[in-house]
């Protein structure tokens, strides 16, 4: 809970819940709890269960604290969990219900079920701290900011851009246009009829910068609200997000890229294997840093 913002008693209720208390084959012999299958870039050991259909793959941990972990990071990092993260720690119901509706689970009576296990084992009272003594508190543990504010954060509007001079380049910015820092890095959004040739001469750069810049081989149309970087991406994402979890509808390779400000050529290194039309499926992870292994 300290390290991803998971609340204790929603992850100790879903371990219990999918494993059956401990007892699945996967949790016995595979340290699975979580059901968690391989997916497409997993390079761990795995085994094959029948379940959704037969002799699936499913994830083989080397500890149940693995397990834990990669569920938490799964909640972290995906998109469509990432809403619950804005929700007060101690909130296990609004998490419980968040999970059924953001569709962790087809059963109906996933959120009541959650529910009950930490009410009839009393799971909440490991949403708070202690105090020195050992005794219990209503204070929430501390937890780490949520991933969707570290993102809104990492982006900021640069206020009355004005002409400057950096080494021995100089960087012309328009007045009548916005201009945003996303990873520190300066870019605009992209509006009606523009293209990476209206942008590069308003902005004073080479258009083999601009496409450089953007991991772009050729000119092409923008669609409005599309990012261009004018200047180098980065070689990882914004500290707190070291990861990027596909969900049921992800992004390409060259789109994770650009959302998160970083260079084509460290994704690909902080993920080996993977090439640049490499398309992303449900549960895959991608690296946004260099992982730590």
């Amino acid at each position: 809970m300290q390290r991803s913002g998971v609340p204790a008693s929603i992850t100790l209720a879903q371990g219990m819940l999918e494993s059956r208390y401990g007892l699945s084959s996967l949790a016995a012999d595979g340290n699975n709890h979580f059901g968690i299958k391989c997916h497409r870039n997993w390079k761990g050991k795995t085994m094959r269960v029948n379940d959704d259909a037969p002799n699936e793959c499913f994830r083989v941990y080397g500890s149940a604290e693995e397990s834990f972990r990669d569920h938490s990071d799964f909640l972290r990092y995906q998109d469509r969990y990432k809403p619950l993260f804005e929700l007060k720690p101690t909130d296990y119901k609004g998490w419980a219900k968040g999970l059924k509706k953001a569709g962790y689970a087809t059963d109906p009576k996933y959120a009541e079920k959650l529910i009950k296990i930490i009410e009839d084992y009393k799971l909440y009272q490991y949403d708070t701290g202690k105090t020195a003594s050992g005794a219990a508190t209503s204070t929430p543990v501390a937890v780490p900011e949520s991933p969707l504010k570290i993102e809104e954060k990492a982006q900021v509007e640069v206020q009355n851009p004005v002409r400057r001079a950096q080494a021995k380049e100089t960087y012309s910015f328009s007045l009548d246009r916005k201009v945003f820092k996303k990873n520190g890095i300066l870019c605009v959004y992209a509006e009606h009829q523009d293209t990476y040739e209206s942008i590069a001469l308003e902005f004073n750069l080479f258009q083999k910068e601009i496409l450089r810049f953007n991991d772009v081989k050729a000119m092409r149309p923008l669609r409005i609200g599309e990012v261009v970087y004018l200047k180098g991406k980065k070689r990882q994402a914004p500290f707190g997000l070291p990861m990027y979890v596909a969900d049921d509808k992800p992004e390409t390779l060259w789109e994770i890229s650009q959302r998160f400000g970083v260079r084509m050529k460290y994704l690909l290194k902080w993920n080996p294997g993977l090439t640049e039309d490499y398309k992303p499926i449900e549960g895959d992870v991608i690296y946004l840093k260099k992982p730590v292994r």
